[in-house]
């Protein structure tokens, strides 16, 4: 099969953004966000935050509202 050589190429597919889910959400969507742009299930991302949480001494919990404030919504 022979293509023309002044045809157009293939579209790229759209890139992927790290955005707050609007559908998964517990508190604010950081999680089901950051879950679905990793490929993983958000209830992994959901305990390994509340895991931080626990061991970081609040670190953890600043970096979730700083993602909070800065992810846009879905």
């Amino acid at each position: 099969m022979t293509t023309p050589y002044n045809a157009p190429p293939p579209p790229q597919p759209a890139p992927k953004r790290l955005v707050r889910s609007r559908d998964d959400r517990w508190v604010a969507g950081v999680c089901g966000g950051i879950g679905a742009y990793a490929g993983i299930d958000p209830n992994v991302v959901r305990l390994l935050a509340v895991l931080a949480a626990l061991l970081s001494c609040g670190t953890a919990v600043i970096a979730y509202i700083v993602a909070w404030v800065l992810m846009p919504e879905q």
